[in-house]
């Protein structure tokens, strides 16, 4: 991408308008039927996102809460049951035919496994250049796809020659080197990364990590990262979501969700996280244990979804949907309030 374009994102990202808007989506899928009779598995139960040009917005929970449906929406690989997904002010759904196919130019995606994501008989310059085979006016001749490979594989810590080798001949972390310069090849605006670090060793994941940042900073990319792993997200995102159960029940910057949580689901998973004190002088804080486990998403829970297994639950929380809660302090106003689904909220 030259200089130009990343200048024009630049100033296009001091606009109003969001890069990415969700609001109240639903997603549903029928199953087989359950003891209760229940066949219908909710894996969205009305998600709202919001994501500016380039930001990372993180977003982490269990597994099964829906952040892999989530991502498959935002990829136009599932289509939604209600609700509205607004990319750039279009609504990527309504499009057709090649209004469609330019589209998803701009959304790309980085997989988890950096292995089986890689076609093992195609050399690097091929999986690089595979999206060009179907938006063929992007890199039109062969003199520019082959110059295009090389800068991509400069721009993610490749060399020139490694264009020529087959996936078996490079390490984890430089196969997912070369996935990004796939996502990278029709100059996306948004990313969605799945777990882009979690089949890599400790020491690969921050070179990966690293390059996402520096990508973002000279591209003006935005990414929705997801990943389980809470201390990556707090490294790398401008903003987290919280999901449970197909609900986003805490939004906010890193800094306020991390150090403030509002929802005691927010707070059970950050004193879940692992953390290294060299001093041994200071003890950390009472970890919180959940009990029982997760409801299944064929029959959740009534009122709040976290109630079964919350320590601060009352029959309020069973008989009634919990309520958006907003903090306002000086930390959230710098970008958006700091939100969290829940009757009691930790500061109250």
């Amino acid at each position: 991408m030259s200089e130009a374009t990343a200048a024009a994102r630049q100033e296009h990202a001091s606009t109003a308008v969001p890069l990415l808007e969700v609001s109240g989506v639903r997603k549903s899928f029928r199953v087989a039927r359950n003891a209760a009779g229940h066949n219908r598995l909710t894996a969205l139960d009305g998600v709202d996102l919001r994501l500016g040009r380039g930001e990372t917005l993180g977003l982490v929970g269990e597994s099964g809460c829906g952040k892999s449906t989530l991502a498959r929406v935002l990829l136009l690989l599932e289509r939604p049951d209600s609700g509205t997904v607004r990319f750039d002010g279009t609504d990527p759904f309504s499009l057709k035919g090649k209004d469609l196919l330019a589209w998803r130019r701009r959304v790309q995606m980085v997989f988890q496994d950096p292995f089986a994501s890689l076609n093992a008989r195609m050399s690097a310059a091929d999986i690089i250049g595979e999206p060009w085979r179907t938006h063929r006016d992007v890199m039109p001749t062969a003199r520019e796809r082959e110059a295009r490979v090389r800068e991509l594989l400069d721009l993610v810590g490749l060399r020139a020659g490694d264009a020529f080798r087959y996936p078996n001949e490079f390490s984890g972390g430089q196969r997912q080197r070369l996935g990004i310069a796939r996502a990278l090849a029709l100059n996306p605006d948004l990313i969605v990364c799945d777990e882009p670090v979690s089949a890599l060793d400790l020491s690969v994941q921050a070179q990966v990590l690293n390059l996402l940042a520096d990508l973002r900073q000279r591209l003006q990319v935005s990414y929705v990262f997801i990943s389980h792993d809470l201390s990556v997200v707090r490294h790398v995102a401008d903003r987290v979501s919280v999901m449970y159960l197909g609900k986003v029940i805490e939004h906010g910057s890193t800094e306020d969700v991390f150090e403030r949580p509002l929802h005691p689901y927010t707070e059970a998973l950050m004193s879940a996280a692992p953390a290294l004190d060299v001093s041994g002088a200071v003890p950390r804080g009472d970890r919180v244990v959940l009990r029982g486990e997760i409801p299944s998403p064929l029959d959740p829970p009534s009122g709040c979804r976290f109630r079964t297994r919350c320590p601060h639950a009352v029959d309020l929380c069973a008989a009634t949907a919990p309520p958006l809660r907003t903090r306002d302090d000086a930390t959230s106003a710098r970008l958006e309030p700091h939100e969290g689904l829940c009757h009691f909220p930790l500061d109250s």
